[in-house]
């Protein structure tokens, strides 16, 4: 069930509600005042939206549960692109298929880049309502820029007034843990993860030995610190895909380490008594597709003839296949008419005029010009320093961008495909499985709903039986009264 509340100036979705024409009311009262029997319904109205704001998210103090039905771990492998399990063989991640639920493929926010698509999962929000908007910490104004292991510990990029779901969920009475997850290693609003573990910038992606160990860990903190929800994170097979591409033999050996790691994990929970409590999705942030290294039309900015970096403030480039400018003051339109036609393959925006579907623009922190480049082409700068076979950052409706989605556990379905979804969604399913009360966000209940099973639609419990009784005798009361 999901409640949707009217503002108070809404009275006229109301229809019963209205000015008594026919009250003995006149001159300046006529229109305004009401009849008894109107003035009882605006008061059931008034009631409605008085238990409302008790009931929002985020309102007074906060919210203690009692506990969701079952616990939820959240797996990202990241970059691993929505077909890689069709030219490997996967029997683990086939088995969750088959057991649980899979999506023919998620589609990820733009910019498709890994902490921005993490924090969406997290939080519900497309981009550029939640204010990750790259992998890299920037300042405009001093030129900072941090690269992303550094950016991953800086707390003012990550707490800019989104509430992920670590801290909604202890707000409301649970205990959770972030293991190497993006975000999950700094505080939100003064508060910190219950358990957290940060990756150091020479951590090695690929050790399939820590892979296992970082899941024991895991399962302990179920099993012996008596977490709710924990956030696991494991940074392939994107590293392999970027550097030997997603065609690649490499990768696909990877792919099979990561479904070995499916096993295992599934067999970890199996053997630590989680089997019929604890609920499993494996997803990830984005998909990867091969650079074009030696295609002879690179995107080089640097070789633009009309164009010069004499007449930009802040650049954030050589990232991929996006990109960022701040033109000095009194040149913003000569630097875009310089850009805007300057290369096929590059597509060049004013702040105002970049494409409102893909949801990334409007945030304080984007740039008055911005661009990107066509699948398979990387921005250049001053110098071409990008030397990748595979990479991602491209529009999320590249195929090439694409994620998976599976789940399984006590919650969901069992062999049920679902049509595609955009990753925002997931967060409320989230807070569906955890029985809490969602912060403010773009996803809808209602697309994964039905990947539950009957019966695991519940109503969150730190909506305490009383208050919610009351709202449902003031909805009857509004409407016979």
């Amino acid at each position: 069930m999901e409640w949707r509340f009217l503002k108070l100036d809404q009275w006229t979705a109301f229809p019963w509600v209205k000015p008594s024409h026919g009250s003995p009311c006149t001159g300046s009262q006529q229109g305004t005042c009401l009849s008894g029997e109107a003035l009882m319904r605006r008061s059931a109205i008034l009631l409605i939206v008085a238990l409302a704001t008790l009931l929002a998210p985020g309102a007074g103090a906060p919210v203690r549960g009692q506990g969701p039905r079952n616990r939820l771990l959240l797996v990202s492998f990241d970059g691993f692109r929505w077909d890689y399990d069709q030219d490997v063989h996967t029997p683990n991640l086939d088995a969750m298929a088959r057991q649980g639920v899979k999506a023919r493929y998620m589609t990820p926010a733009f910019v498709t880049l890994t902490s921005p698509c993490h924090f969406t999962l997290v939080t519900g929000k497309y981009i550029e309502n939640h204010g990750v908007v790259h992998n890299m910490y920037y300042n405009t104004s001093s030129k900072v820029k941090l690269p992303y292991h550094t950016t991953l510990g800086i707390q003012r990029w990550w707490d800019n007034g989104s509430v992920p779901i670590w801290i909604t969920a202890q707000r409301q009475g649970l205990k959770t843990g972030s293991f190497f997850y993006p975000g999950g290693n700094v505080t939100y609003q003064g508060m910190a993860v219950t358990l957290s573990r940060k990756e150091g910038v020479l951590h090695n992606y690929k050790d399939e030995e820590e892979w296992r160990a970082n899941i024991d860990t895991v399962m302990t903190w179920f099993t012996e610190e008596g977490l709710h929800l924990v956030t696991l994170y494991f940074g392939e097979p994107d590293s392999t895909g970027h550097k030997y591409g997603p065609e690649s033999q490499e990768r696909k050996e990877m792919v099979m380490q990561v479904d070995r790691t499916v096993g295992y994990l599934r067999d970890s929970i199996r053997d630590s008594g989680l089997e019929h409590s604890l609920n499993l999705i494996v997803t990830s942030d984005h998909g990867m597709t091969a650079v074009r290294r030696a295609a002879d039309d690179l995107v080089e900015l640097h070789k633009f003839p009309n164009f010069t970096f004499k007449d930009v403030e802040f650049e954030l480039l050589d990232y991929g296949p996006n990109g960022m400018l701040l033109p000095k003051e009194g040149v913003l339109e000569k630097v875009y008419e310089a850009l805007k036609d300057a290369h096929p393959r590059l597509h060049v925006y004013k702040k105002e005029s970049f494409p409102k579907s893909l949801r990334y623009a409007n945030n304080r922190r984007v740039t008055p010009l911005l661009m990107y480049s066509d699948p398979g082409y990387v921005i250049h700068g001053r110098v071409n320093v990008q030397f990748n076979n595979g990479e991602h950052g491209f529009d999320n409706e590249v195929m090439d961008m694409k994620t998976i989605f599976r789940a399984v556990g006590p919650d969901f379905k069992s062999g049920l495909e679902v049509e595609p979804f955009e990753s925002v969604h997931v967060y409320e399913l989230m807070c569906q499985l955890l029985g809490i009360v969602p912060e403010a966000n773009d996803g809808l209940l209602s697309t994964l709903l039905p990947t539950l099973r009957s019966g695991s639609a519940f109503l969150p419990s730190s909506r305490p039986p009383l208050v919610m009784g009351l709202l449902v005798a003031a909805i009857l009361l509004a409407k016979v009264a």
